[in-house]
């Protein structure tokens, strides 16, 4: 309708662009785009190999002792993480080993205590997106994908091992979860309001591709609770309680501990076409620019009171400009983008707290872990209004991070960036979203910035299907999802269903006499969902797959015209 274009709008800054090869501008300005993309596919690889030759099978490289260490679990963690960047730096080859390497080698059934927020957003990100993509990347795919595949049935496996944290009373989960035998007894009720609010990229797309709602279901209901919880003047606090709904922690900002619960309040407000989130994450930015923004900083301040509780930036606020050139306020997400690049140019990274008022680092919070937060915002910025300015803190994360942070095994993280100490860790994050992000900023051809003037239209189960037209939706993983995938496994419309069991009957040619039509659910489950009298219509009603006798005449009546055109790369839905 036009209320939900009207909020996707500002999107049309974002993804209509296309960008001169060469990067506009900065050429003018002598910075070298190409070069510095070069640079950053080297970055990628002297991290990447000598995470293979130190570390695999852990989950992470440590840089310094050239060996390995399992951090968030036991998952070949950096291997799934990487795995989409190697398809933006187009190297297919490599992805069709790693998935292959993946499916033999990942078990989810493992005696783990696993944090439920960081295996959804690396694990079941990073799963869902490199299934999205393998097409792309000349993988040979299942006749039923992107409904199935093997890289949708482990993200789902993953998934599944974290629905144990969210039954509690309140429907927000535990931060933590065995993945053998659920919740822990004795487990802290406490959560971060972060891992509470950031489910819904991963479990909306989860529950869209398989046809199971239990996973979009748990991620709004958590969402909700937080919305429901918040406090008299609209913020909410840093860590809650689950069972109680008892906030623990009572800052309120938009850095650590909150940060992704409002990206995902935008993110699937787009990704779903769902006016609900986004209005629930306008209200929370009203409260955030009356109580916690200064002169284009943002504090934390006292969640009921509003009385400032530190003034202090956190780097993970960083990603805050991207995400408000997400909702069109490109004038105020530069003013604090520029803000932000001050500091990152005063140390040459970003630590991980600056004191807004005294202009330094705060005491034990001076490192930088080579996070990409503002690499991700300049991305984003740069897409909607080209300024050369976002392209020189590119060349300026490039040369520092090599000047820095490079060893002879990979990049460590910067323990203090007065003095340049190291720490003998590499982030997953490094190879996921920090390189991406900086090779997409200086790659304005990627295929992830198509505009939809490109695309792929596949044949499913379930009728046509357009992919691969842009209008990606990163995960806080930087996993890319392409959001018209969300519309290839299943119907929405009561005649469709019919019809399709009409035809079923038809190509059956099994019965002759009449019979009764019951529609399938949404989802393809539930009691409804046969006639009694045919018990072939069984699998189909679970499954939904057809014969290829009825391919040609089934089309997707949930892809609009619009969405067929791919405009801009933002799928419209006609649910008239």
């Amino acid at each position: 309708g036009a209320a939900m274009q009207r909020f996707l709008r500002p999107l049309l800054c974002l993804w209509a662009l296309r960008l001169p090869a060469g990067g506009g501008a900065a050429a003018a300005r002598g910075l070298d785009v190409a070069s510095y993309r070069e640079r950053v596919r080297a970055m990628f690889y002297h991290a990447y190999e000598h995470y293979l030759e130190s570390a695999f099978p852990y989950d992470e490289l440590r840089p310094l002792t050239c060996d390995g260490q399992d951090t968030w679990g036991s998952f070949s963690l950096t291997l799934i993480d990487a795995l989409d960047t190697l398809l933006i730096l187009g190297n297919v080859s490599e992805f069709q080993r790693v998935v292959n390497v993946l499916q033999e080698g990942v078990d989810f059934d493992i005696d783990v205590n696993a944090s439920v927020f960081e295996t959804n957003i690396r694990v079941v990100g990073g799963l869902l997106s490199a299934h999205l993509l393998s097409r792309k990347a000349g993988v040979e795919v299942e006749a039923g994908w992107p409904c199935s595949g093997p890289l949708l049935r482990m993200a789902e496996e993953a998934a599944r091992k974290l629905l144990p944290a969210f039954q509690t009373p309140t429907g927000m989960p535990y931060g933590t979860v065995n993945l053998l035998h659920g919740v822990n007894p004795g487990e802290t009720p406490v959560t971060c309001t972060a891992g509470i609010g950031t489910f819904i990229v991963e479990f909306a797309t989860l529950s869209h591709l398989t046809g199971d709602p239990v996973f979009e279901d748990v991620a709004r209901t958590a969402l909700k609770a937080l919305w429901k919880n918040r406090s008299d003047i609209g913020l909410v606090g840093n860590h809650i309680d689950v069972i109680t709904a008892k906030w623990v922690a009572q800052d309120a900002g938009i850095g650590a501990g909150v940060d992704s619960y409002f990206e995902y309040l935008v993110k699937g407000a787009i990704l779903l076409q769902d006016k609900e989130l986004m209005s629930m994450f306008l209200e929370y930015n009203k409260a955030i620019k009356n109580y916690t923004k200064f002169d284009d900083w943002y504090l934390w301040v006292q969640m009921y009171k509003g009385t400032v509780s530190m003034p202090v930036f956190q780097s993970l606020e960083a990603y805050w400009p991207g995400l408000q050139s997400l909702i069109g306020d490109v004038d105020n997400a530069m003013r604090t983008f520029l803000n932000y690049y001050t500091v990152w140019k005063q140390f040459g990274g970003l630590p991980e707290f600056y004191n807004i008022p005294q202009g330094y680092t705060v005491d034990k919070r001076e490192g930088y872990p080579l996070r990409p937060e503002l690499i991700e915002s300049a991305m984003y910025l740069y897409r909607a209004t080209r300024d050369p300015t976002l392209l020189e803190l590119g060349r300026d994360a490039v040369e520092s991070i090599e000047k820095i942070s490079k060893v002879d095994c990979g990049f460590a993280t910067i323990k203090d960036l007065r003095d340049h100490r190291l720490d003998n860790r590499m982030e997953s994050f490094f190879l996921a979203e920090t390189i991406k992000y900086l090779y997409l900023l200086f790659d304005p051809d990627n295929f992830i910035h198509n505009d939809g003037s490109d695309f792929d239209v596949v044949v499913t189960p379930y009728g046509e299907c357009v992919l691969n037209a842009g209008g990606y939706i990163f995960n806080t993983e930087a996993h890319p999802i392409d959001p018209a995938a969300l519309h290839c496994c299943r119907k929405r419309k009561e005649e469709q269903w019919e019809v399709e069991d009409l035809m079923r009957e038809f190509y059956s040619r099994k019965k002759t006499k009449k019979f009764t039509l019951k529609r399938a659910p949404d989802h393809g489950e539930g009691e409804n969902a046969k006639d009694p009298e045919d018990a072939s219509s069984e699998k189909a009603g679970e499954k939904r797959n057809f014969k290829k006798s009825s391919h040609s005449l089934l089309s997707c009546p949930s892809q609009s015209f619009n969405s067929k055109l791919a405009v801009l790369g933002q799928v419209f839905l006609d649910n008239t």
